[in-house]
């Protein structure tokens, strides 16, 4: 009956998903309403969808993984960092963004826009770009895959391969038939459903634990488990003995922070922002937006430590490692199955809460390398000339092409694909942030200093990260700090050797800065 319950509860999620992408195929006439859905999202629509497809299965896994095993400093700094640059994108880049997408030719996607912003008619920006998101978004997709088939393979007892297939066909279903703005909507119930797990989750595991008071009596009785300047080391024959602690220190601590920068460089994050209705809606966008990812995340970490407290209680089971800890919420909602029907209902939409982080990070990642393929290369780099219903089938075509390709990616499920995540977020956030940035503030900065900063950011991120890094000490840092913070100098010192913007290219500057002071 609780299996029942749980596949009942999962199946009619993944059945609405696919709905809402047909009905909004309806709406999609051309490729600027199947990329950027024709600039109709509303307010609330644009925060919602934008927060849950940042937030993949790591919102519900890996934050409370990391607090059950390590205690909250490293989650808690994680989730500051986070919620600063979640902020500080919708404050300072949302709303120029919009405006500028719109005044520089109307871009349409993220490449499209770095082109027009710097009167590049050869479209080498475009290409560059469009190549650094296809590189980071397949194998970041085939993540995804991955989860969605460890997820059904773990809860059902099938084969991984079988549950990936599923699960794959669903997202290229719905986002292939359906475009941004299936992806949208589905984002905007995604959001809801891990919104209703997380309170769920909290409030029958803390009564499970004993209550709060026995939960935080537990991690406080292991050594820096509360602390924020302490990490906690469990005792490897004794999870619940006090164990032993490491510094978390202020190069740490900054090292972690800089989480937040990637946000100014991820693209699907950023067409959330270009596809608004209108950007005076954004102030109300933001607020959504801000209030939801911080309750989220201190939601999220709080599980960590209900987990835990489960765990002392004897209600669950689960080892002092990194991969089992990361099953805390799938834990708890295996428990509230067994207490009949309703329960298992319940625990089915807990469950579909981990699906749902998963598919609306996937789509909006594939939906944004399916752009790259066919809007920036296809059309704009190499010039093919489509008529509109071509076009169509071609950004479909090119959707069950990357879907294909991260299928192929995600085929072995010992694969470490979870492991690309946060070094493709680095990867984003080093090659299209300072660009973004500077490209919205800087009226000197120029074609040549954005390209040379997108190709120093990305390569750093690979430099730092398997090279220098390795050193240890100071340079055993999270590599997109440094990766950032050289590309920013490279643009600069790049934009002033080589010759001014053009006059169209300024006075475009001009007008969108005169737009910004009404």
């Amino acid at each position: 009956m609780a299996l029942f319950g749980i596949i009942t509860a999962m199946v009619a999620y993944l059945i609405g998903m696919v709905i809402i992408g047909i009905t909004s195929s309806r709406q999609n006439e051309n490729v600027g309403d199947f990329y950027i859905g024709g600039r109709h999202l509303g307010p609330i629509v644009t925060a919602m969808s934008a927060e849950a497809s940042d937030m993949s299965s790591w919102l519900l896994m890996g934050l409370p993984g990391l607090g059950y095993l390590t205690g909250l400093a490293e989650p808690t700094w994680t989730a500051v960092g986070l919620a600063v640059g979640t902020y500080l994108n919708w404050l300072i880049v949302a709303r120029r963004l919009r405006c500028y997408s719109v005044v520089a030719d109307n871009a349409i996607t993220v490449p499209e826009f770095f082109s027009n912003r710097f009167g590049d008619s050869k479209r080498v920006l475009t290409l560059i770009s469009a190549l650094i998101i296809i590189i980071f978004f397949i194998p970041y997709t085939a993540s995804g895959f991955s989860a969605i088939g460890k997820l059904f393979a773990s809860l059902f007892s099938v084969d991984y391969h079988i549950a990936m297939l599923v699960g794959a066909v669903v997202v290229i279903g719905y986002t292939a038939s359906g475009g941004f703005l299936a992806v949208s909507f589905t984002d905007l119930i995604q959001s809801i459903v891990m919104t209703i797990a997380l309170v769920v989750v909290l409030g029958f595991g803390s009564s499970v634990a004993g209550g709060w008071g026995a939960v935080f009596d537990n991690a406080r009785s292991l050594a820096g488990h509360l602390s924020l300047t302490l990490s906690h080391v469990p005792d490897s024959a004794d999870f619940f003995s006090a164990g032993s602690t490491t510094p978390y220190g202020v190069l740490t601590i900054a090292s972690t922070l800089a989480w937040g920068l990637g946000y100014f460089g991820m693209p699907h994050i950023l067409l959330r922002f270009m596809a608004i209705e209108d950007e005076k809606k954004l102030r109300l966008s933001r607020r959504i937006a801000s209030i939801w990812v911080v309750i989220a995340m201190a939601a999220a970490i709080l599980i960590g430590l209900v987990g835990l407290g489960m765990t002392k209680a004897g209600a669950i089971d689960i080892l002092p490692d990194a991969s089992s800890s990361e099953t805390v919420i799938i834990s708890i909602a295996q428990l509230l199955s067994t207490h009949g029907f309703l329960a298992a209902l319940i625990a089915g939409v807990i469950l579909s809460g981990i699906l749902a982080c998963t598919m609306s990070t996937a789509d909006s990642q594939l939906l944004a390398a399916s752009s790259s393929v066919t809007k920036d290369i296809l059309i704009d780099v190499f010039g093919v000339k489509l008529e509109l219903a071509a076009q169509m089938r071609i950004a479909r075509l090119s959707v069950l092409l990357i879907s294909a390709a991260g299928i192929v990616i995600a085929w072995n499920p010992n694969s470490s694909v979870f492991r690309v995540v946060s070094f493709a977020w680095a990867g984003f956030g080093a090659a299209f942030g300072p660009v973004v940035l500077l490209a919205l503030f800087w009226r000197r900065c120029n074609r040549q200093g954005a390209a040379a900063g997108m190709v120093a950011g990305g390569a750093m991120i690979f430099i730092w990260k398997f090279g220098v890094a390795r050193l240890g000490g100071v340079f055993a840092i999270y590599e997109l700090l440094p990766a950032f913070l050289i590309a920013t100098v490279v643009i600069i010192v790049v934009s002033l050797l080589t010759p001014a913007p053009d006059r169209k290219v300024t006075d475009t500057f001009d007008k969108v800065a005169e737009m910004m002071r009404h």
